[in-house]
């Protein structure tokens, strides 16, 4: 978050405290990555604003994993809950369905079989074609629908439905849009018209909020458009980086946007070259990073002219964290230490700019714990302990203990 940014919401009004302030909460997409590091930033800014009840928002809008992480907020779980599920997932409660990044590495099979028994047919309509139209064509030009054989999509996005729909089953919970007490809104993008399609608004309020959210995370290339009532969606960043205009346009006080996705400033850390020599992947995140977040730049400064009345606090990781564009999410220690540095990071950014993010929230009701984020013992991400390095559950038990030390020095604050 640019303190250019805040400081010219921050000065556009006088500061008037409000209470009982609309927030709204839009989250951008990024993948695991990007899921992991919303779960550490929602868990700080909760812990740090007083009055914000990241679980009674007024509308909560997600793009890609953006999405999963909104509804999870929609439906009472709380952005601590989501570490215990998503980041810390081989600590769990036996009864309890727990993320695995695995499950997103489950090829296409289905995509794969559809292609593949595609191709006989394709094969001969294109040797026909090329038999029939002899010296009139070339037989490249005529095997040219062979490219129809290539699947949509490597990996399948069923394992996202399939979490979402599991965990959405408890007690306490929904799949139904319309039964959420808040408003909720994935967004899509229709692949045939390039429309993005707002799921949970009324026409679109029907579709399980699994299915939308496995929708909104169809990244074209890795996972195949999803099918809901006869039409075709994809990742619903291809429109826009957060979609915050959604909740803009319910009139909210106080909008939170988190975006974690950013350029990696290699430079500060490296000598130059360091990106172009991790290869093609290395240099088209760099690229993506750079279109995603220049997009988000000109969202936020038209934001700010067309709905001045309402404040908005954009959180997003530093250019030159490294482990935003590195860490390997299907390593249990590397998600732990993303996820603790998206929390200590966001904190940190909190205090350092206490003076300028103090008046916005002021203004809506809300405060700073200064003594919160003074107090540099606090953690989000407990220590992974083995049943054989405890024995005796001591280790357990000492953990329960500071989590409870925890939670009253964050209640004091």
């Amino acid at each position: 978050m640019t303190s250019k940014r805040i400081q010219k919401n921050a000065t556009a009004k006088p500061v008037q405290r409000r209470h009982a302030g609309r927030i709204g909460l839009a989250l951008a997409g990024g993948g695991p990555l990007g899921a992991v590091y919303e779960i550490g930033a929602l868990a700080a800014l909760e812990e740090s604003i007083e009055g914000l009840d990241l679980n009674d928002a007024s509308i909560y809008v997600g793009i890609s994993a953006g999405g999963i992480i909104a509804a999870g907020l929609a439906n009472g779980i709380t952005p601590h809950d989501m570490c215990r599920l998503f980041v810390e997932s081989d600590m769990g409660e036996p009864h309890e369905e727990l993320f695995k990044p695995e499950m997103l590495l489950r090829p296409a099979w289905e995509e794969f079989s559809i292609r593949a028994a595609a191709f006989p047919i394709l094969l001969a309509g294109g040797l026909l074609h090329y038999a029939t139209r002899r010296g009139k064509t070339t037989l490249t030009s005529s095997l040219e629908r062979l490219k129809a054989v290539l699947p949509t999509g490597i990996f399948s996005g069923e394992g996202i439905h399939e979490f979402m729909q599991q965990s959405f089953a408890a007690a306490g919970r929904t799949n139904d849009f319309r039964e959420l007490k808040q408003k909720l809104v994935i967004v899509a993008t229709d692949l045939d018209s390039g429309e993005a399609v707002r799921f949970g608004r009324a026409g679109w309020d029907h579709v399980p909020i699994s299915k939308a959210a496995q929708a909104s995370a169809a990244v074209p290339g890795l996972f195949p458009p999803v099918e809901i009532g006869g039409r075709y969606f994809v990742d619903g960043a291809l429109r826009k980086t957060l979609h915050a205009s959604i909740a803009l346009e319910e009139e909210v006080d106080i909008l939170v946007c988190v975006n974690p996705i950013v350029p990696y400033n290699a430079r500060s850390l490296h000598k130059p070259g360091k990106l172009a020599q991790g290869g093609l992947l290395a240099v088209l995140s760099q690229t993506l990073r750079a279109i995603i977040h220049s997009r988000v730049e000109i969202g936020m400064s038209n934001y700010m002219v067309n709905y001045p009345e309402t404040d908005i606090l954009l959180v997003e990781p530093s250019t030159e964290d490294a482990d935003m564009f590195f860490t390997n999410l299907f390593s249990y220690n590397s998600r732990r230490r993303m996820c603790e540095n998206a929390y200590q990071n966001t904190r940190m950014m909190l205090w350092q700019r206490r003076k300028e993010i103090g008046p916005l929230l002021e203004r809506n009701g809300l405060r700073l714990k200064l003594p919160v984020l003074r107090d540099s013992s606090l953690t989000l991400v407990k220590k992974p302990v083995t049943d054989k390095e405890d024995r005796f559950g001591l280790q357990r038990l000492n953990d329960t203990l500071n989590s409870l030390e925890r939670h009253l020095k964050i209640a004091a604050g």
